[in-house]
Formats: structure tokens, C-alpha cells, sequence
């Protein structure tokens, strides 16, 4: 094949991805409403993933503090080799069951947690461990999938199945599956933050001003949000530690 070919087909594969999504909307909201409440309790949202799917557990939970402004602790993600299988593939580590429980009992569960086990084969033993264990221990659980019946829909309280067919790459599920993995969590971590008041319209008002783009943003979202001049929104970010909450409390505009 070409290279246009090879993209060609892999563009034409991608439209099952949005077919899978779609068909999973009613498990993917319930998954979002528990999110949520886990998160307005106290609670941790807490992915446990091996391989791709870990990586893109880990992804989406690095990404909640500086886009939704939590603490890191809330959204935890467990990778099957630890932090090191984040950066490169250690392949044998998925199939440690021990491994999954340790670090589940190391985060000292509670029950207003709720776990989220990702492996496109649903049988990865990591995950299916882990789910299993919390589920036994009286947390919430939700299995995702690419394959039907599997161990991990099974095992978990809630199971979601992402069927997304064969990879154009037999077996390499970093493709159509590992992208329908992340547009699930998307889904789960973005509603979830929606429906526990972390976003004002299309607005992320608890986004952290870590760098100068991000300041930028802050002052344009008080700007949309309230009659403030960009520089008025910007002297008033400065004086409170660039929380755009703080600036419309001074504003009189309901937040």
C-alpha cells in the first residue's frame, strides 16, 4: 500500500470508533454520574489500566488539576509496572494480579471512591484483579472494553463495551480501541467535572494559571463572563492569585 493508502484505511477504520461511542452513551453517563458523586463526596476517581490503556488512564488524570483545578489526588490513575511503564511498555507487568491489589489497598480505599478499569481485551489480570477487589470491598466499579462478554465487564458493577472491531494492525489495540479509551475517559472526567459545578457555560472558571497562555485564557474567561475590560480582568487576576472564582465574586456575576 501507499501512504496514502495506509491513511485512507485508517480513516475509513476511525468511523467505528464514533459508532462505538455512540452506542455507549447510556453506560458512558451513568459512569459520569458516579464520577461525579464520588467526586462532591470527597472522593477518588481511580483508573487502573495496563499497557496503552494505562498510559491513556494516566493522560487523562494528569490532566484534571491543571484543566479543573482538583488536587492531584482525585483522579489517580494505576498503570500495570508502576510510574516507569507511563514512558516505555513493560509488557509482563499486566499479568500480575498481586500487583493490582497492593496498590489498590496502598490508596486505602473508601467507600465513596469509585474504580474505572480500561483493557480493550477485557482480560488483561492487572485490571480485572483490581476491579474485582474493589467491587469485594464495596466500591463502585466500572469495567471498559473493546471485546464482548469479558472478564471485565463481568466482574465490574458497571461494564461498558467500546465495540470498535478489529484493529487495521491485528491486535494492536493502541489504534481504534486505544482512541475510543480516550474519548471515554474524556467523557467521564469532563462530565463528571461539569455536573460538580467545575464549569460556568463552556468554561473551565478553575483552570490554573500555570504558565502565560493559560493567564491569557483566565482573562478572556472573565471577560465572556462578566464587563471587564481585558485589563481590568487581568489587574484583578493578579490581586487574587489568578483565581477567575474570586475575580466574578468581586464582580457581582453569578457564578
Amino acid at each position: 500500500m501507499s501512504a496514502r493508502e495506509i491513511v485512507r484505511l485508517m480513516n475509513e477504520e476511525e468511523s467505528a470508533v464514533i459508532r462505538a461511542m455512540t452506542a455507549a452513551e447510556g453506560p458512558l453517563a451513568n459512569a459520569v454520574e458516579h464520577a461525579a458523586t464520588a467526586y462532591l463526596a470527597g472522593g477518588r476517581v481511580i483508573y487502573v489500566g495496563a499497557g496503552t490503556s494505562g498510559r491513556v488512564a494516566t493522560m487523562d488524570a494528569a490532566e484534571m488539576p491543571p484543566t479543573f483545578g482538583v488536587d492531584p489526588n482525585r483522579f489517580v490513575s494505576l498503570i500495570a509496572g508502576g510510574s516507569d511503564a507511563s514512558g516505555k511498555a513493560i509488557e509482563n507487568a499486566e499479568d500480575d494480579v498481586y500487583a493490582a491489589v497492593t496498590a489498590l489497598n496502598q490508596l486505602k480505599l473508601t467507600p465513596d471512591d469509585i474504580v474505572v478499569g480500561i483493557a480493550a481485551s477485557g482480560t488483561t489480570p492487572f485490571v480485572v484483579s483490581a476491579v474485582r477487589h474493589a467491587r469485594q470491598k464495596g466500591i463502585w466499579t466500572c469495567g471498559i472494553s473493546n471485546n464482548r462478554n469479558t472478564p471485565l465487564l463481568v466482574e465490574a458493577d458497571l461494564g461498558i463495551l467500546l465495540d470498535t472491531g478489529p484493529e487495521v494492525l491485528t491486535g494492536s489495540t493502541r489504534l481504534k480501541a486505544g482512541t475510543s479509551q480516550k474519548l471515554a475517559l474524556n467523557r467521564i472526567s469532563t462530565g463528571a467535572m461539569v455536573l460538580a459545578g467545575k464549569v460556568v457555560e463552556n468554561l473551565m472558571v478553575d483552570v490554573k494559571a500555570s504558565n502565560a497562555k493559560l493567564k491569557q485564557r483566565c482573562a478572556r474567561i472573565v471577560t465572556e463572563l462578566s464587563p471587564l475590560t481585558q485589563d481590568e480582568a487581568w489587574d484583578l487576576l493578579e490581586r487574587n492569585d489568578w483565581s477567575i472564582r474570586r475575580v466574578l465574586a468581586e464582580v457581582p456575576v453569578p457564578v
